[in-house]
């Protein structure tokens, strides 16, 4: 398995890199996140890669950080999803964000071409749980997945009562989680609110 590769980023397409390294050319599948990541032409750079192998396909896989890397592996044990799907997912959005948007439930937000709701369902259901227990939500800084964020059962925490509010007044659910995330937990649900749509509306 190949870890990385690290060399002079020789090329740079829609959607792949080629990085030379020892006289050759690694083809390197990616996202336009991670393009948008990358030095110019010509500059050392270092790609974590993912070999996918199926039957006649051998494809090479590469990120600029292990976070992006570890995303798109987890996406694509999802029953459904593929490399294809799992790239136009991450294509759209940074892997922090999509981590919060796969803990918060949020499935208007996970979309993506050839990715319709009945598929951003099944990525919440079969990943929701995963994602609280990955190291891949440390670069979310700031924010506290625990205490109730998350729809669970039991008694709603203001959390989640201010999340729900604020949705409901239709602003964007991963949005809304990433504002409440911030906040003080000791904080009543009303507080939460009337915070929540300042931050909000100063970012329309």
């Amino acid at each position: 398995m190949i870890y990385c590769v690290t060399g002079k980023l020789m090329l740079i397409e829609p959607n792949f890199v080629v990085i030379e390294t020892g006289g050759v050319g690694y083809k390197c599948i990616t996202t336009t996140y991670t393009i948008s990541q990358l030095p110019t032409r010509g500059t050392a750079t270092t790609l974590f890669t993912y070999m996918y192998v199926r039957e006649d396909i051998l494809d090479l896989y590469g990120f600029t950080t292990t976070q992006e890397l570890d995303a798109f592996k987890m996406l694509i044990t999802v029953s459904g999803v593929g490399p294809k799907a799992a790239l136009a997912i991450l294509s759209g959005t940074s892997p922090d964000r999509l981590m919060l948007q796969i803990a918060s439930g949020d499935v208007k937000s996970l979309k993506a071409p050839g990715v319709g709701p009945k598929i951003a369902q099944r990525i919440i259901l079969e990943l929701k749980d995963k994602v609280g227990n990955t190291e891949i939500l440390a670069g979310v800084k700031g924010m506290d997945f625990s205490g109730g964020i998350s729809m669970g059962q039991g008694e709603p925490s203001a959390q989640s009562e201010a999340i729900s509010a604020l949705v409901t007044l239709g602003y964007g659910q991963t949005d809304a989680a990433t504002v409440v995330a911030k906040m003080d937990k000791d904080l009543s649900s009303q507080d939460m609110i009337r915070q929540g749509l300042k931050i909000l509306a100063r970012k329309l």
